[in-house]
Parts: structure tokens; sequence; C-alpha cells
């Protein structure tokens, strides 16, 4: 078969490595990249870390409003399937990158395999849940991680083309856990007792309200680091809030998968509004605080193992202060052989 795989953003690298090989062991593989992270530690990194082939097309979209990225993604995708004429258009996860895609093939008339389908926040205000709901619905393979998103997907009416493969980041986790141990990030940072945060969700940085407690809750802890997003870094300083930040909060710059590998599995805790990073931080067995009221990956929460605070300053504090598993976690996500799971999928729609 020849398959179209559409990435734009770092989650997205990490989740494509370990199907990229497997995919490309039996049928052809185009990559195209539509440039959404485009940053050197926000993109060329992943690719050069995680060993993903160069991309054979780069559409170079970049940042904007909603309307404007995913305008540009959907012309740009559509004029890549008409010149490649692939079989199946490959998309992960729940970026404007992932319905772009799922969009432009569905149009032409081209299969569109939906990694991570099935995940639900029940948040409409998050555009990731858009996403998420509009792809699933005009997808032909629904390639879920958990039972948790099959149900979700049947409760929706969504049944055919439904396969539990079990999550490509557990697969990528295992297998650089070992090599990003290795890594010499702690000790240049000089880090041993620390508290890990990451803040980029649209929802905490564009509210001037919301940033503001978050970073005086992380800087009343004395003992957090963070990689600054550069969106993120862009909102503290259009928020009069960078300094005092910077002055309280350990900042550094975004790093790359194997250190931020590294840096969760050092950490005591993980304070974050990722989705990607809560699952990390469980497969890991490292206690997260998710500053968000919902989240996709409730078996995170269910086990507990998570749990959602928002952006309220007493509740990150809080949490901080005295949350503590209490109980085994399960291997929910998989064992780390969800990317074969997937091939296998994908190669028997071609037969």
């Amino acid at each position: 078969m020849k398959i179209l795989t559409v990435v734009g953003a770092r989650p997205q690298f990490i989740k494509c490595a370990p199907v990229s090989r497997e995919l490309r062991k039996e049928h052809e593989e185009i990559l195209v990249h539509t440039g959404q992270h485009y940053d050197r530690e926000m993109s060329d990194l992943f690719f050069e870390e995680l060993k993903i082939p160069r991309p054979d097309h780069n559409l170079g979209i970049g940042s904007g409003t909603h309307g404007r990225q995913t305008g540009a993604m959907l012309a740009g995708i559509e004029e890549v399937i008409l010149a490649e004429e692939p079989d199946l258009l490959l998309v992960y996860g729940d970026t404007n990158s992932t319905l772009a895609g799922a969009l432009a093939a569905a149009k032409l008339h081209v299969p569109v395999a939906h990694v991570e389908a099935g995940l639900r926040s029940f948040d409409r205000r998050m555009p990731e849940e858009i996403n998420r709901v509009l792809t699933d619905h005009i997808s032909d393979l629904l390639l879920c991680p958990t039972e948790t998103a099959v149900e979700n997907l049947r409760r929706e009416g969504i049944t055919a083309g439904v396969h539990l493969t079990g999550d490509v980041m557990v697969d990528a986790l295992l297998e650089h856990a070992e090599v990003a141990r290795a890594s010499p990030v702690l000790a240049d940072l000089g880090l041993d007792h620390y508290r890990l945060a990451t803040v980029h969700r649209a929802e905490n940085t564009d509210d001037p309200a919301r940033l503001a407690a978050i970073m005086r809750a992380l800087g009343d802890l004395g003992d957090v680091v963070l990689p600054c997003h550069p969106r993120t870094e862009k909102m503290l300083k259009n928020a009069g809030l960078y300094e005092e930040a910077k002055r309280r909060i350990r900042l550094i710059p975004p790093v790359g998968y194997l250190e931020m590998l590294a840096l969760e599995a050092g950490a005591k805790q993980i304070l974050t509004d990722s989705g990607g990073v809560q699952k990390e931080a469980y497969v890991l067995g490292v206690p997260c605080i998710t500053m968000r009221e919902t989240t996709e990956w409730v078996e995170t929460v269910e086990d507990g193992w998570n749990v959602l605070v928002g952006s309220d300053y007493d509740a990150i504090v809080g949490a901080a202060r005295t949350f503590a598993p209490e109980r085994e976690r399960s291997d929910v996500f998989g064992k780390g052989e969800a990317a074969r799971a997937i091939a296998a999928v994908i190669g028997q729609m071609g037969e």
C-alpha cells in the first residue's frame, strides 16, 4: 500500500516513530510535515532523536489562528494527496494537522486511519476535543489506545473499523527509556529533588488570570523546573509575568524527547496541562497533577496516579503537597506492541 502520513506537532512525531518503522517493512510511506511545530527544539530535534525519516513534504504552515492554520493545512494536504494518490491517509492525535489531514482525505475519497481514536475529555471548549470528534466520525480505521476509547466510540454509534491496538507512546517510551535515563541533563542542570512542570494549553496560557495563578502556585512550591514552550514564554511576557516567573521558577528552554523522558523519570512529581505528559508520568510511575478541569486520559485518574486541579492556586499547591498514589498501576495502555498491531490492521485493509 501507499500510505500518506500527516504529522505536525511534537507529540505526533513521537507516535509516528514506531509506527513508521513498522509500516515501512511492508508498505510505501509518504511523510507530510505540516509545520505546525517548526522550531528546532520542537521539530527537527525529535526527528533526529527518534530516527524518523525526513519528511517527503514540508508544508511550512507555522502558527496562526485555528481557522487560518487549519485552512492552510487543508489546502496544502489536498495538493499532496492529488500528487501522490495514496491508498490510505494516516493521522495521529488531536491537533489541527490531524483534522486537516482527515478532512482533505475524506473529501477526496481516500480512506482515513486515526491513531488515538476514541479519546474524549467531554469538554467542547477545547479545540483538541473538536478535532478528535470530527476526525473519528470521518475515519475508516479507528485505532484505539484503550478499552475506554473503544467504548466512547460505541456510545457515539461508531463500531465499524474500530480496533483496540494499545498506545504507541508506550512503545516509544519503552524503547527509549534506558537511553533517556543515561542522559546527562539532570547533572547538567544540577537537579536532584525537584518537581517538573509543563504549561502550554491555550486554556491556561491565553487567560492571564489562569496563567498568573498557575505561575504563582509553581513559584510558591519552590522546587519547580519548567521547560518553557515558546508560546508560553510569549504569553508570560505579554501578561507581564515573565520576569517574576523566571525569578521564582527554574525556567529552561524546550528540551528534546530523550531529555524530557529523563526529566520526567527523575522528578518526584509532575505538574502539567499536557495530555502526553500525563500518560508518560503514569507509565514511568511518577505522581501527576494535571492543571486542567478535564482529561482525555481518564484511566490515569481512575487508577489514582493523576489528579485534576484546574488553575486554582490552592488546589495546585494543596495537591502538590499532599497527593500520593495509593495503589499499583496497570498496563491499561498496553505493553509496547501497539505499532505492530496498527501495522497489522492497516495491512489487512490492503489485502
